[in-house]
């Protein structure tokens, strides 16, 4: 981001070693810096490079290396070559008899072999702001990170077994691929970006999803650049590409074949922090709204599609203001739906904090045949060493007083009781359920009663398990002359943020705070406001944390209005 305020590439460089631990070689000298960045000298070739603005990156033309750089690109490449000698005997002998000698692509060998082996990072500059660097980016993807043929071979499960499987990058292994984009396109339809670790795959044949268990038909198979689509027959390891004809495919599904099961890790998706409400404009919009919100969720696993069952009301959850306002955005574009939106709302969460036992007994008698379930259990927060989100369920009934079939129907009910909470209706993500005692009726009693019985049994005891509303955290950094530091962090204090650390980068000064998220609403513009226009700011999800008991208050006042 060399057009940002305050950028300074061989500071970064440095703090990749002194932060990270990391062994920084810079391969480029940038030309010009912040909104003056217009190319760079590479020091490999000794080339500089300039980009030309007229056609945003597109093209760039190769010049003089400016004088006031000169000393620098010696002292750099200086360095590169010294690096790279370090880690290959062989160069090593030419640099200390003549460092003239070493070749362009000797110093390429040695990066890529240094590379892989992790212990030189190679770093580039460069701005997405009009696409400055693009090209030698990818240049150097290409020279010095590893082939899928470098892998030795990828793990994963065997689904029959549970045991560990792997697969080798060639063409003759069963064939294995990890879908990773869903994507609408209005020619063809719903395309699936998949990356393929081993075998080939004819565009016709069929393929196992191991999460569905189903087979699917891959009609056509496509080769991406960009957005267009160059049709293929055949793809094979190490290649990625787009297949048309899935029926149920999902971000993350393993794609492998059928005779020869295994399921690859998969990616994990942080949870929405932000929603809105939108509503169609027309009836016309009515139907391509709720056509449009379903693409959008398929393609977006980070994107929710929601109805508030108090108002009626869709509700849309994002990672934030700027995620929902490009959704919304594509909506207007790509599906030509207009929609009314809301006022952004924070997606609150709640959690038990404290613990308790509890009795319910659910009784009905219609004059019929009656519904009856009783259970006693323990309600707490999850044990420290439980990972990951959802429900601990530990069943110590003994002696049959719930029959065991019956056991499955009382966890049923207590996961899907965690989308409500006791406090305002958020989700819980985790509690802790001991099931130590019940009774039955051998007429009355049936699955759904001890299901009711476990629901209405969470909303009761939760309420005495000291429940707190908790909120998103979010982390953020602010770069800003320092006349305005001050206005700034008193500004992030009244907004109920936490700043960690105070910095200096080149002449500017750097805030990093934790913030809640439901504090942050609209702050460019006061940011704008604050620092004339000068300072930026970055932001994402850190985490959730519980919150002050006179905002607790407000949010279920709120909630319940």
């Amino acid at each position: 981001k060399m057009d940002r305020q305050g950028s300074d590439f061989f500071m970064v460089c440095n703090q990749v070693r002194e932060m990270l631990g990391g062994n920084p070689v810079a391969l480029q000298v940038p030309i010009g810096d912040e909104m003056d960045f217009r190319g760079v000298v590479d020091l490999i070739s000794k080339q500089a490079i300039v980009w030309n603005e007229d056609d945003k990156g597109m093209t760039y033309d190769t010049i003089e290396i400016p004088a006031d750089l000169i000393d620098v690109v010696n002292e750099k490449r200086g360095e590169l070559i010294e690096a790279v000698a370090e880690y290959d005997d062989t160069l090593m002998e030419k640099f200390f008899e003549d460092e003239d000698s070493i070749t362009e692509d000797e110093i390429i060998a040695a990066l890529r072999a240094a590379t892989i082996d992790m212990s030189i990072i190679p770093m580039m500059c460069g701005s997405a702001f009009k696409n400055k660097g693009v090209q030698a980016m990818l240049d150097a993807v290409m020279r010095y990170l590893p082939s899928p043929m470098d892998v030795e071979a990828i793990e994963g499960t065997n689904p029959d077994t549970g045991n560990p499987d792997f697969r080798k990058p060639s063409v003759n292994e069963p064939f294995s691929a990890l879908a990773f984009k869903i994507a609408t396109d209005p020619f063809v339809g719903r395309l699936c970006f998949f990356r393929v670790y081993s075998g080939a795959l004819d565009a016709g044949s069929y393929v196992k999803n191991t999460r569905s268990g189903k087979k699917e038909r891959i009609s056509r198979i496509f080769q991406m650049h960009s957005n267009k689509q160059q049709p293929i027959d055949q793809i094979t390891a190490g290649d990625i590409g787009a297949g048309v004809g899935f029926k149920d495919i999902r971000t993350g599904d393993t794609l492998c074949d059928e005779k020869a099961p295994i399921v690859l890790e998969s990616m994990t998706f942080p949870e929405p922090v932000i929603g809105i409400a939108v509503e169609p404009k027309s009836k016309a919009d009515v139907d391509k709204m709720g056509t449009a919100l379903a693409k959008l969720s398929e393609e977006d696993p980070t994107f929710r599609v929601q109805t508030d069952e108090a108002s009626g009301q869709t509700i849309i959850s994002g990672m934030g203001e700027l995620h929902l306002d490009i959704l919304i955005d594509r909506m207007r574009r790509e599906f030509k739906v207009e929609v009314n939106v809301g006022e952004p709302q924070v997606e609150y969460k709640e959690a038990l904090t404290g613990s308790c036992s509890h009795r319910e007994q659910y009784k009905k008698q219609t004059g019929g045949r009656g519904k009856f379930a009783d259970i006693v259990f323990d309600i707490s927060p999850v044990d420290e060493d439980f990972e990951g989100e959802g429900l601990q369920f530990e069943n110590k009934i003994k002696g049959g007083n719930v029959p065991k079939e019956f056991i499955p129907s009382i966890e049923s009910g207590f996961k899907s009781a965690m989308v409500n909470g006791p406090l305002a209706g958020f989700k819980v993500d985790s509690f802790k359920i001991v099931l130590k005692d019940g009774s039955f009726h051998p007429v009355d009693s049936d699955q759904l009663s001890f299901e009711l019985a476990a629901k209405i049994g969470f909303k009761e005891s939760a309420r005495k398990a000291s429940p707190v509303i908790m909120e998103p955290i979010m982390k953020m950094e602010v770069v800003t002359p320092e006349e305005y530091m001050g206005d700034i962090v008193g500004d992030l204090n009244r907004r109920r943020g936490q700043v960690n650390d105070m910095s200096d980068r080149n002449n500017a000064k750097v805030i990093k705070a934790n913030v809640p998220l439901s504090e942050m609403f609209g702050y460019v513009t006061t940011l704008r406001t604050l620092s004339s226009g000068r300072a930026a700011s970055t932001m994402e999800f850190s985490h959730y944390a519980e919150t002050p008991s006179n905002i607790s208050e407000k949010v279920i006042e709120e909630t319940k209005a």
